[in-house]
């Protein structure tokens, strides 16, 4: 009696041709004897396909289609890199990808088992309005090792770990049946992705997570080799997915560097589309940064824009992305706290990342773990409101000022911290609403004594009018003492 073939192994896969390049796009099994060709193209045109790979009732089927004009106006593309720019990101188009993360881990369980994904939807919409553009995220997590706060209990709508119905293999977590995968988890978790590219934000998609209580596989596996390969031929085709192999990649003692090498290796191979790779473990980057297209670094050091700074300069051909920096702003619940809840100083540390020249990622303890709140204000007016307002202020002032133009030059810090730019020779200077002023002394260092000033304030998003700089004037923030503040130093051409 011939064996049945388990369809996840069968290898299938679409030439695909234009005028310009040929790509091998990998099928996907779906299901119910159901393949699914999942295509995107950065070019118009036509194109041609055929299936190729293992002999089944499709195998050599061919046809052509056209790929017309996207009529989406902040339609940019996929996140790639530029080779006269290497510090930072940008979307295929060429315009600057201003990366601003949001930490979400458990996204995937939200609207589990519903036709409409509605709390996603809500969720992702106050993300994006908030001048977020990137989720943090893992293809799948179970539970918190940590202990939980009890006010959960009055509200397990809020709740999303140690669901036993949400797996991504058959069977539950508790009782995995790893030899095959779960459908309609990835059913699920496409419209969670495709909602996310309509409305323009990165999925960050950690493809395992360790210390998340799930009973993954063996390393090495064919059944580990499977769930992770299929994760690539089903993603890959999204151009807003970025890689990351692990959640903390070997802090908890399982992978090795050579496991988590071979992970990368096997993305490069089946990703015909070549979407951005990371880890997120600096150790690895530090010592593999050959492997890895960008620098993701866990820092909650008190001397983190130092530390962040070192780390820009020890890698000058790469993004810096500070993917976790200990500041989790305070919740209606204590979920993890990290070193630091209060709002503005989770606000101080992101900008710190920023005026250290590398990317960063914002955690809300409302939403980064098992708990969700997904519509924080529509809550009861006791329960706790996230400071999202902050972060839309931070990528406005970023996109309004064109981040990608500046650098840290730490002499002109002053008492604060600097980015400037070389080509008009604006100076920005971050200055902590504890500081009493600050001396532009590096204005007459370079001789030029007259420039205009105005005054940003992190909190609320306003600007001062622009005034005149007076040479050794110690300027001080209308803001001190409430406000972390920006002052803009542009000088008079």
């Amino acid at each position: 009696k011939k064996a049945l073939v388990n369809p996840y192994e069968i290898k299938l896969y679409a030439k695909v041709s234009s005028k310009e390049k040929t790509q091998n796009i990998p099928l996907f099994y779906d299901g119910n004897d159901r393949w699914i060709f999942r295509f995107s193209a950065s070019k118009t045109g036509d194109f041609n396909y055929k299936i190729a790979g293992d002999k089944t009732s499709f195998t050599g089927k061919e046809g052509v289609f056209k790929v017309i004009p996207n009529s989406k106006k902040d339609r940019h593309g996929g996140i790639v890199l530029k080779e006269d720019d290497k510090k930072h990101f940008y979307y295929q188009d060429d315009s600057h990808y201003f990366n601003l993360a949001f930490e979400c881990d458990w996204l995937f369980a939200l609207d589990y088992n519903k036709k409409e994904i509605k709390k996603t939807n809500h969720l992702l919409e106050l993300i994006k309005s908030n001048g977020f553009n990137q989720v943090v995220m893992n293809v799948y997590s179970h539970d918190v090792s940590w202990k939980k706060d009890s006010l959960l209990q009055s509200h397990p709508e809020h709740e999303f770990g140690g669901k036993q119905e949400i797996f991504p293999f058959l069977g539950t977590n508790k009782n995995p049946d790893h030899s095959a995968l779960n459908p309609e988890f990835f059913k699920h978790f496409d419209k969670v992705v495709s909602t996310m590219h309509d409305k323009e934000i990165v999925s960050h998609l950690m493809i395992y997570v360790w210390n998340k209580l799930v009973t993954w596989p063996d390393m090495n596996t064919l059944e580990d080799n499977r769930y992770f390969d299929y994760v690539i031929k089903r993603y890959q085709a999204f151009p807003n997915i970025i890689w990351d192999v692990s959640k903390e990649a070997l802090y908890y003692g399982r992978a090795t560097e050579e496991y988590i090498s071979e992970r990368i290796q096997r993305i490069r191979n089946i990703d015909s589309y070549d979407r951005l790779v990371s880890v997120h473990d600096y150790n690895f980057c530090r010592k593999h940064a050959d492997e890895v297209d960008f620098i993701s670094t866990q820092d909650w050091a008190s001397t983190l824009y130092t530390r962040m700074l070192e780390a820009r300069n020890k890698f000058p051909n790469k993004p810096i992305f500070n993917i976790e920096h200990g500041g989790y702003e305070t919740s209606p619940y204590t979920v993890f706290t990290g070193d630091y809840t209060n709002a503005e100083t989770c606000l101080r540390r992101n900008y710190l990342c920023l005026f250290a020249g590398v990317y960063t990622t914002y955690y809300w303890q409302g939403s980064s773990w098992n708990v969700i709140i997904y519509n924080p204000y529509e809550q009861p007016d006791d329960f706790y409101k996230p400071r999202f307002s902050y972060f839309k202020h931070l990528n406005n002032f970023f996109k309004d000022i064109s981040f990608q133009d500046f650098k840290p030059i730490p002499w002109k810090n002053s008492s604060g911290y600097n980015l400037t730019t070389e080509k008009t020779g604006t100076t920005l200077i971050y200055m902590p609403k504890e500081n009493y002023a600050v001396k532009l002394s590096f204005l007459s260092k370079e001789n030029k004594n007259t420039a205009t000033m105005q005054w940003f304030n992190t909190l609320t998003g306003k600007y001062t009018k622009e005034f005149g700089f007076e040479k050794w004037k110690a300027e001080k923030s209308p803001w001190r003492g409430d406000a972390d503040t920006i002052l803009i130093v542009r000088k008079k051409q």
